[in-house]
């Protein structure tokens, strides 16, 4: 298999961590979707990260897909638990972190790419609004349930947790207070001093 795209991509990093945790074999090819748009359409014409190669040349696209396609490859794992009650949390964390990854790109989107003569400021607010939205209630989840002590308690939930909010404050480091979210700030700290983090640094 092979994983195409860029590891400063939250959805990039958070396939490939977990691909890592499941012990996958799998190459990595950092290519990007702005400055080697050409090289990522010959692979993908949708030129769409993260994008997944499977072993018989089918194109997968988009993080949560391509994770529910390597979870039937894991069989029984922490990363995609199964007990209803730890997978309708797991389902909770996941959807408030990708809704924090979205919103981030979106602001990141209007401030790096659209003149700024063109930014519409009130469409701002109300993306960081959602933003901050979505950081509350990932604070207020992480104080209600058990978190991972190690490495391999880690669930694709965790991953993704961990990995937005690395992403906003690497690019957005004003937007969202970390005083404000000391379980999230505690969490992050922890999830990239672990050794399958290290070994796969957003670029």
């Amino acid at each position: 298999m092979k994983l195409i795209g860029m590891l400063d991509s939250p959805y990039v990093r958070r396939v490939a961590i977990c691909m890592k945790l499941l012990a996958l074999d799998f190459g990595h090819e950092s290519i990007s979707v702005f400055r080697t748009y050409d090289q990522f359409a010959k692979i993908n014409p949708v030129v769409k990260a993260p994008t997944l190669v499977a072993d018989n040349g089918t194109i997968l696209m988009d993080s949560t897909v391509i994770l529910q396609y390597l979870a039937t490859l894991a069989g029984p794992t922490p990363l995609f638990p199964t007990q209803a009650d730890a997978a309708l949390r797991a389902a909770g964390l996941t959807g408030l972190a990708l809704a924090a990854c979205e919103k981030s790109v979106q602001i990141v989107y209007e401030r790096n790419l659209r003149p700024q003569e063109k930014q519409h400021e009130p469409w701002v607010e109300r993306v960081r609004a959602q933003l901050l939205a979505a950081y509350a209630g990932l604070e207020h989840e992480l104080g209600e349930g058990p978190l991972p002590d190690t490495q391999e308690q880690f669930s694709a939930a965790d991953v993704a947790v961990a990995v937005a909010w690395q992403f906003t404050h690497m690019m957005l480091p004003q937007a969202v207070s970390k005083a404000d979210h000391p379980r999230l700030e505690e969490f992050s700290a922890f999830a990239e001093n672990l050794p399958v983090f290290k070994d796969t640094p957003a670029e």
